[in-house]
């Protein structure tokens, strides 16, 4: 007979991507794990999980009985939620993460009116431009711009962003203000990745869209360093419009090819499709929705 928890504890490896990590959010032996897994493969009669010393992948037949199977244990987890929330209030610890660059904009004031607003509650903030797994790291939730990667996480957009080409009042004063996007092959830029080598730059602008190479001396996969550096007149840099504008405004930076900006990405919050969304981890959402995509939108 078909066991429930072998299923939740499928759905666990999954999320979690390794056995290791599943049998620590499940308190369990790992042999464990992987002998309810195995009893599950024979109910149902197929390979759901191809596992190798090095990896675990989900065969074709594991990541249907996935899709399927996740949406039946949320419908068990949502109704129990909805019995929670008819007898208790938010209350409790929310452990959330974001980009570096994003709390001092939105989040912090979202995570003020949270506290103020729900005094049972305490926030754990966790700022990296890493991207963790949620599950195995324990996060409720995170906050995250451009194109998403983990499937297994439920996402809901909020906004929508785009950066802009910026540099300081002294380096363009020192190399001259570019004209158009090719002209960037001849500028110091400030690369925001993992390497001074090798980067290019997609922008929209009044021809379409177009791809430049760029290069120079400062590459740092951190935003707040790649402003430091462009502020500090190491060359011009792509920077996130919500970060730019203040400092444009301060007449620190000064925006060029003003009529090129990077392709409009997607500003999220994704939680864990396994977790069920509690009253405190609701709640947040919500509040941070309704603070955060009207300043995106509007910026």
């Amino acid at each position: 007979m078909l066991d429930l928890n072998d299923i939740v504890v499928f759905a666990r490896v999954v999320e979690a991507g390794s056995f290791t990590a599943a049998a620590r959010l499940l308190a369990m032996p790992k042999t464990t794990v992987s002998r309810r897994i195995a009893a599950l493969e024979r109910e149902v009669g197929v390979r759901l999980l191809q596992r190798t010393t090095r990896s675990l992948n989900m065969t074709d037949a594991g990541r249907l009985y996935y899709e399927q199977s996740s949406q039946a244990l949320r419908t068990i987890e949502e109704a129990n939620l909805r019995l929670a929330e008819t007898r208790t209030e938010p209350s409790g610890t929310i452990r959330i993460s974001a980009p570096v660059g994003f709390s001092g904009h939105f989040l912090i004031g979202a995570v003020v009116d949270f506290l103020a607003t729900y005094p049972k509650t305490k926030v754990e903030l966790r700022l990296t431009d890493d991207r963790l797994n949620l599950v195995e790291d324990g996060i409720d939730l995170a906050f995250r711009t451009g194109a998403l990667q983990d499937s297994t996480l439920i996402a809901r957009k909020l906004g929508s962003t785009h950066r802009l080409l910026c540099a300081s009042p002294d380096y363009l004063a020192r190399h001259g203000v570019p004209e158009e996007p090719v002209d960037l092959a001849r500028h110091q830029c400030v690369v925001a990745g993992p390497s001074t080598s090798g980067a290019h730059w997609v922008l929209d602008g009044p021809r379409g869209q177009e791809t430049v190479a760029v290069a120079g001396r400062f590459a740092a996969n951190e935003m707040q360093a790649v402003i430091a550096a462009t502020l500090a007149g190491f060359g011009i840099a792509q920077l996130p419009h919500v970060l730019a504008e203040g400092l444009i405004n301060e007449g620190r930076l000064r925006r060029v090819l003003e009529q090129h900006t990077t392709p409009a990405g997607g500003l999220h919050v994704l939680y864990p499709s396994s977790r069920h969304l509690s009253p405190l981890v609701k709640a947040f959402i919500e509040l941070a929705a309704e603070r955060i995509s009207s300043q995106v939108n509007t910026a």
